[in-house]
Formats: structure tokens, C-alpha cells, sequence
């Protein structure tokens, strides 16, 4: 075997190890959620706005669904009555200098059914992300504050989807003390 052969082999089996070891590992991409057929046309009903309405609804149309403007019969409606942010700080140093910072999502939301009944009752969900805090540098913590919020937005996005992919698989009844995920 000549040098340039060899050389190409090792190169092909340096391309077929990251592949097997993702495939080992279990790693596959995300799929969009199968909704049940009650929850294909829906109105969203959210308090608030910025980013989260918009994640919401790009991953239900992503799922299948029709995203309608308006409620009304033959539509269901996920409502969303609390979608809120907050800050905790977690340690502090010396002469009571904040050092790490916890950000804290919560979301409650309910869904009715094309026919007005209450197809899944009002959820409860809080997640939160630490990151540590520095008190000298304002504009990296305020960025790093917006991307924490954007991964939890995208993370209670699949949260919910997963509810409701869970509900229509369960005969749409989730019950209303199901756990809160962190």
C-alpha cells in the first residue's frame, strides 16, 4: 500500500469515528411534536410579548399546526396567562458583592379545545439557569442576562410542545399537579 493510500484511509477513519461515537451515545436531532388532531388549528392567547409568542408559534407551525390570528369554533386556543422572568442572587463576597445570579422562567398555561372544553388544565412551569456575576463589567452580564433568557425561551418552547404532545397521547389529560421541570 502506497503512502497516499494510507493516508486516505486514515483520513476516511478519522471521519467514521465522530459518526459512530454520535451514534453510540444515543444523540439524534430534535424532531418536531406530533400534536393531536384536535390541536391542529390553534390560537395563541399570550400575556406579554418579546420572543417567547414568536418561539411558540414558529414550533407549532414547525409541528404541523395552523397558527390562527383570531379564536373561535372549530379552534382551539393555548392560553398562556403568566410568561415572567425574575433574578435571584445566589452568593455574595466580600463587602456583600453579588457573585452569581440565578435567572428564573415561569410559565402557566392551559389549553381549550375546539369545542371550548378544557382539554388540558392550567400547568405550571419553572426553570432557571446560574451564571456568576460580575459587577465591573455591565454590558457582558446584561448580554449574558439576554442569552440565558433566549435559551430558556427555547427551552420552555419544548417544554410545552412536549406537554402537549404528551397530552394527546395520554387522551389529552394531563393532570393539573404534574411536576415542574428545572
Amino acid at each position: 500500500m502506497s503512502f497516499m493510500k494510507a493516508g486516505r484511509l486514515f483520513q476516511a477513519a478519522l471521519l467514521l469515528v465522530p459518526v459512530l461515537v454520535l451514534a453510540a451515545c444515543g444523540f439524534h436531532l430534535r424532531e418536531s411534536a406530533a400534536l393531536p388532531p384536535s390541536l391542529q388549528r390553534i390560537h395563541l392567547n399570550v400575556t406579554g410579548g418579546g420572543e417567547f409568542p414568536r418561539m411558540l408559534t414558529r414550533a407549532l407551525e414547525t409541528s404541523g399546526v395552523t397558527v390562527e390570528d383570531n379564536g373561535g369554533a372549530g379552534i382551539a386556543e393555548l392560553r398562556v396567562p403568566v410568561a415572567a422572568f425574575g433574578t435571584d442572587s445566589l452568593t455574595n463576597g466580600g463587602y456583600v458583592r453579588i457573585t452569581e445570579v440565578s435567572v428564573h422562567y415561569q410559565v402557566q398555561f392551559d389549553v381549550a379545545g375546539p369545542d371550548g372544553q378544557l382539554l388540558i388544565p392550567l400547568q405550571h412551569i419553572n426553570m432557571s439557569r446560574e451564571y456568576s456575576y460580575d459587577a465591573t463589567d455591565t454590558v457582558g452580564n446584561a448580554s449574558q442576562v439576554q442569552a440565558i433568557q433566549h435559551s430558556l425561551n427555547d427551552d420552555m418552547v419544548q417544554a410545552i410542545l412536549f406537554r402537549l404532545q404528551a397530552a394527546g397521547k395520554h387522551g389529552l389529560a394531563v393532570p393539573a399537579s404534574a411536576a415542574s421541570t428545572r
